[in-house]
Parts: C-alpha cells; structure tokens; sequence
C-alpha cells in the first residue's frame, strides 16, 4: 500500500477556524493534490463519548453538524472516505490488543492527556475509557495503515505515542502495522489558533469559537469583542501584534490580495504590523479588516452547506457507504493482526492438522 492519510474530529459539536486552518483546510488540498493513494477522514464519536457517556444524544445529534461541515469545507466522498468510528468495531478489538502494549505510566506521561484531564477536572475520578483514548487513537490510525496523520502540534505527543505501540507490535509479532508521520501545517501560526479571547486554544467549551457555519453578522459580533492590545488605549499609541489575538488571525487567514479588496493603503500585513507598533492606526479599523477576510474565506462555504442541509438522508447515506468501504480496509488489517498474534485458530490449517496429529494414538 502507498502513502495513506488518515485524520478526523471528535462529533462534539460544529467545527470552528482551529479546525478549519489546523487540519481541514489542509485535507481538501491533499485531498485535490492526489498524492495519496487513500484517504480516510471520520467522525470520532467513540471517542467523544470517553467524557459524554451520560450524553450519547449530544454525540448524535452532532454527527451531522461535523458531516455537513465537512462537505461544505470541500471534502468530497468521491475522493476520500467519510466514516462513523463506532461502525468500525475493528477498531475496538485492536484497541483491546494494543492496551497490552503500553503501560499505564506511559499514558499518564502523554503531555496531551495530561492537559485534557485536566481541563476536564478528571483529576481525581478518571473515566477509564478516556484515560485509554490514546491507544483507541492508535488503533484507528494503524488499522488503515496511515502513513500520515495531518494534525495541530497539540497532537504531535499522541503520534509519537502510537508511533511506539506499532512499532512494539511489530517486533513481538510480525512486521504488520505502518508507524505514522504527523504532518503539521505549513504556517506555524495555524498550530494552535487562539481564542477570540487570545488566552487559550480555541475550544467549544471554552466559548472562545468562529464557527465555520456562524452567519456574518455572528462573525462580527465574535470579532468586535476579540483581545487585542491591552496597552493600545488611544490610537496614537504605540501597538504590539505578539499576543493580540487580532493579528495572529491575519496571520492565518489574511492574503495581499485581501489587502487590495480591503485596506489598499496597505500592500502586505509585514507593511500595516509596521504601522500599527509605530502608532496611529486604531484597533476598530484592524479588526474590520479581519472581519471582511474572514467573511470573504466563510461566504462559500457557508452557501455549500445551505445547499447539502437540504438532502440530509443524502448526508447519511454517504457516511453509511463510507463507514462500509472503511470497515473492508480495517477486516483486512485485522486478518493480518490476527495471523501475526496466532489467534487466526480457524483459518490456521497448520495448527488444525498439528493439533490433530498430536493426540493421534
């Protein structure tokens, strides 16, 4: 098998412009670029539920959100392969193999996991099923022999993590499993995109979020309370961009030709940083400016998502057929598995006929 892409999104709820610069935009260019022979990209709802299970219908009802925001962002199911992880149950039974690979020292050890029980207050009574997430994690990406995984760095801990679970795989059993590379986006600045409220990582629990679906008027209202400069109390002043939530945005997502649409003043947003750290341009005026290329960047997609909202059986017959094609690719995976743990005790002919000679008289 060739190069194999493999990345998705835990269903929680719509997905927003950390999404979208972090990995989706991505996806729909390697996706066009067609230089990988496979490409899988689903809905982590087994996941989700490690800290929802008191709230499966959240999980469901997003399913749908996360579909259509895909579709409309421009992953098209012709291309890659949409699916549901729970209606893969491979995944679960090589997630069971894999727990015995890796201790549970060094799970506690995966700076990820730490900040997520953390933020989630787990501290004291951890769910076992999401102190496990990890290596669920490795076992979606290593049943479809992913040999890339495009993600933020906040993930770059758990790709070295199931990097060394398939790695330990290999050599007890056999030379199965493909050990991923994470593929981390181009820009730095699109690693981890701030909040709205320039402290944390843009987060739905956080309310910190532009949604991909919010409308332009939502878009403004979020950009209009964004942090900026808390020392930029008059125009004349002096401004910092390191730190103000409205520039690392431009950084992400601002174009020069935004700046001929928008503010022809300036050519390049090296020349309006310039201005603005000198004094005299006004923090209203930058953040129109954000508002326009954001709003010019959200338009299409959210007239795509209008248009697949209205066949939404349509939505999940191509999620039902794709959690079908991913299913073929994992049974096979699995076969291998099996064969190289020798617990394939049916399909081993050898072992039947060994047996049956041995208690021969």
């Amino acid at each position: 098998m060739g190069k194999v892409i493999l990345t998705g999104d835990r269903p929680t709820g719509k997905l927003h412009l950390g999404h979208y610069i972090g990995s989706l935009h991505r996806r729909v260019e390697l996706q066009d670029a067609g230089d990988y022979e496979k490409m899988f990209v689903f809905m982590a709802d087994v996941q989700a539920l490690t800290d929802n299970a008191d709230n499966p219908e959240k999980i469901r009802q997003n399913i749908i959100e996360v579909a259509l925001d895909y579709l409309s962002a421009g992953l098209d199911p012709q291309k890659c392969t949409l699916y549901i992880q729970s209606q893969i149950p491979e995944l679960a039974e090589l997630t069971t193999y894999m727990m015995n690979l890796v201790s549970v020292s060094r799970v506690q050890r995966n700076p990820t996991v730490k900040t997520e029980i953390k933020m989630r207050n787990f501290e004291a009574n951890i769910p076992m099923g999401f102190f496990s997430y990890p290596v669920s994690q490795a076992a979606d990406i290593a049943a479809f022999k992913a040999t890339t995984v495009p993600a933020g760095e906040d993930q770059e801990p758990m790709i070295e993590l199931t990097r060394e679970i398939v790695r330990r795989f290999n050599q007890i059993y056999a030379p199965v499993l493909v050990e991923p590379n994470i593929l981390l986006p181009e820009n730095a600045v699109c690693r981890r995109l701030p909040g709205t409220d320039g402290k944390e990582k843009m987060s739905k629990s956080l309310g910190n979020c532009i949604y991909l679906s919010d409308d332009a008027d939502t878009v403004w209202t979020k950009v209009k309370g964004m942090y900026t400069d808390p020392t930029h109390l008059n125009v004349s002043d002096p401004g910092h961009v390191e730190g103000n939530a409205v520039f690392t945005y431009l950084d992400a997502f601002a174009t020069d030709a935004d700046f001929a649409d928008f503010w022809p003043e300036f050519q390049t947003l090296d020349e309006l940083k310039a201005a603005y750290t000198a004094g005299g341009i006004g923090d209203m005026k930058c953040k129109k400016l954000l508002n326009n290329v954001l709003n010019k960047m959200l338009e299409p997609i959210r007239l795509r998502r209008k248009e697949f909202e209205q066949d939404i059986p349509e939505i999940y017959n191509l999620l039902k057929k794709g959690s079908l094609a991913a299913r073929e690719t994992a049974t096979r995976t699995m076969e291998e598995v099996r064969a190289a743990m020798q617990i394939n005790y049916f399909d081993d002919e050898e072992l039947i006929q060994s047996q049956a000679q041995r208690y021969k008289k």
